[in-house]
C-alpha cells in the first residue's frame, strides 16, 4: 500500500461470485478512482467467481482502471499476502431462507426480512457462525494484519464470530441502513436552507445501538443540530408516515425494500430519539404487536424469499448475457456503501467517521465489553477506531440491550454447539415469546429439521 495519488491494494473478496454485492464494489471503485490492484474472487461456486472475475476486467478496462479481478479456487489463496478482506456470503440458500420464513409464518409469527432477529435471524444465526468463525481462523493464519470488513447477516453475531476465532483481527461490520435517517435529515436541512446544499454525507449523526437496531441522539448538518427539526417533523407526520415521493405500488423494490418512515417517527415520537434503520428492520426487534401485526397500515413491506429467487434469476440472466457478448457490463450508477470509503481513508491517510459495528470498548455505555455495537468509527491510516458514543436512553435500552445480550449468548452457544441453550434463547425472543414456552420450542425444533444439513454435527438433533 501507498499514500501516492492511487492507492495499490491486495483485496480478497469472500463471496466474489456475488451478484449484487460484489458487483457493487466493481462499479464502486471505477466510479472512486483512487484505488487500484489486485481482485481475488472466492466463492464455493467458482464458476461464478470466474464469471465476475471476467466482468470486473472488462468493466476495469472500459473505463481506465487500473483493477486486476481474479477467480481463486482455494480461501488460502484468495487471503495470502491481502490487505483486505471482504466478507459476503449468502448463509446456506434462499430455499433455506423460505423455510426461515415460511415455518414461523405457519405458526402465526411474520418476518419483514428474517434476517437479523426473530426466528430467521437465529436459525441464519445458526447456519452461519461456524462457517464465519472458520474465515476468521483462515484470516488469522493467512492475512493477519488484513483488514476485514463484514457485510453479512446476522451482522452483530457474524461480525463477533470473526473476533471470537481471531480475537486480533482488525475487522468491523458495514451497513448502509443509519444512512436512511440521513437522507431525511439532509432534506431537512436543504428545505430549511432553501436550496439543495447537503446530501447524506455532509450529516453527522451520533449513532447508538445494536446492528439495525440503532438510534441517533445528535444530529448537525451545515453545523446546526437537526435533532430538534427531526423530532417535531416525526410527530407531524407521525399518523401516516412521509417520503419525499410516493411510493409506486408497481414497483417491486419499493414495495419490499422501501417504507414511509412512520416506524421510525412513532418510535421517535415516543422516546424522543430517533430511529435510524429502515422500518422493517426496526419492526423485527420488537414485539409484532407494535408494528409487524399490521405492516400495510405502518407502511412497509414483507419481502418474499419469491422475489428475492426472481432477482436472482433476472441477475443471472444480465450476466451470462455481458458474458457472451465479451463487453463491459453497464457501469451501475455509484451507491450509498462506505466501503471504498473506509478503504481509501486507511490507506491514503484521509479521515472517514462513519458508523460501523466493533466490538464494544466502552464506546456503547451500560452493554457488555466485546459486545459488537453499532456507533461511529474514525476510519485513517492510524486504523479503525471506535468513537464514545455514551449511552441510550433508559427506556431504549430497556429495548436493545437483550437483545445484544441474546445475540452474545446465540454465538457462544452455537460455538460450544450447545443445542439446549440454543432452544432456551430462541423462546426469549419477541416474535417468538408469544407462542408460550412448547410452540415455540416446536418452531425452533422444527427449523433446525429443516435445514439440519447446514448445521454442525451437534446441532442437528432435530435432524
Amino acid at each position: 500500500m501507498s499514500g501516492s495519488a492511487t492507492s495499490e491494494i491486495t483485496l480478497a473478496y469472500i463471496g466474489g461470485g456475488s451478484l449484487n454485492w460484489a458487483q457493487v464494489l466493481m462499479a464502486d471503485l471505477v466510479h472512486d478512482g483512487t484505488v487500484s490492484g489486485e481482485i481475488r474472487l472466492y466463492d464455493l461456486d467458482e464458476e461464478a467467481a470466474r464469471r465476475n472475475a471476467a466482468l470486473g476486467e472488462r468493466l476495469s478496462r472500459a473505463h481506465g482502471r487500473n483493477l486486476r479481478y481474479k477467480a481463486v479456487p482455494k480461501l488460502a489463496e484468495a487471503l495470502t499476502g491481502a490487505d483486505f478482506v471482504v466478507v459476503s456470503i449468502l448463509p446456506g440458500s434462499f430455499e433455506d431462507m423460505a423455510q426461515d420464513l415460511g415455518l414461523p409464518e405457519g405458526e402465526g409469527v411474520r418476518q419483514s426480512v428474517g434476517d437479523t432477529v426473530g426466528p430467521g435471524g437465529f436459525l441464519r444465526a445458526m447456519r452461519a457462525i461456524p462457517q464465519m468463525a472458520a474465515i476468521g481462523e483462515a484470516i488469522r493464519a493467512h492475512a493477519p494484519q488484513a483488514y476485514v470488513c463484514n457485510l453479512t447477516n446476522p451482522m452483530s453475531v457474524l461480525t463477533g464470530a470473526l473476533h471470537a476465532a481471531y480475537p486480533g483481527i482488525r475487522a468491523w461490520g458495514e451497513c448502509h441502513e443509519v444512512t436512511k435517517l440521513r437522507h431525511i435529515l439532509a432534506w431537512l436541512a436543504n428545505r430549511k436552507a432553501g436550496e439543495i446544499r447537503y446530501d447524506f454525507r455532509d450529516v453527522q449523526a451520533n449513532v447508538l445501538g445494536v446492528n439495525h437496531f440503532t438510534f441517533v441522539d445528535r444530529a448537525f448538518v451545515g453545523g446546526e443540530d437537526m435533532l430538534p427539526a427531526y423530532l417535531a417533523f416525526a410527530a407531524e407526520h407521525r399518523a401516516k408516515g412521509w417520503r419525499p415521493a410516493p411510493l409506486d405500488p408497481e414497483n417491486e423494490v419499493q414495495r419490499y425494500f422501501e417504507d414511509v418512515n412512520r416506524v421510525k417517527f412513532d418510535l421517535a415520537a415516543r422516546f424522543g430519539i430517533a430511529a435510524a434503520a429502515g422500518d422493517r428492520h426496526l419492526a423485527e426487534f420488537l414485539p409484532a404487536s407494535w408494528y409487524l401485526g399490521d405492516n400495510e397500515g405502518w407502511g412497509f413491506g414483507l419481502t418474499p424469499v419469491s422475489w428475492r429467487r426472481k432477482d436472482r434469476d433476472a441477475r443471472r440472466a444480465a450476466a451470462r448475457e455481458a458474458q457472451q457478448t465479451n463487453e463491459a457490463p453497464p457501469l451501475r450508477a455509484a451507491s450509498e456503501e462506505a466501503l471504498v470509503a473506509q478503504i481509501r481513508a486507511l490507506t491514503r491517510g484521509e479521515t472517514l467517521v462513519v458508523n460501523a459495528n466493533l466490538p464494544n470498548r466502552g464506546q456503547l455505555e451500560g452493554f457488555a465489553p466485546g459486545t459488537i455495537v453499532e456507533t461511529n468509527a474514525l476510519f485513517s491510516g492510524l486504523g479503525v477506531q471506535a468513537v464514545a458514543a455514551g449511552r441510550l436512553p433508559p427506556a431504549v435500552e430497556a429495548l436493545v440491550k437483550p437483545h445484544a445480550d441474546r445475540q452474545n449468548a446465540v454465538l457462544a452457544a452455537v460455538l460450544a454447539e450447545d443445542a439446549p441453550t440454543l432452544e432456551g434463547l430462541f423462546l426469549s425472543d419477541p416474535l417468538n415469546a408469544p407462542l408460550g414456552p412448547d410452540r415455540a420450542a416446536g418452531l425452533f425444533r422444527a427449523m433446525a429439521a429443516a435445514t439440519a444439513e447446514r448445521l454442525p454435527p451437534a446441532l442437528r438433533r432435530y435432524g
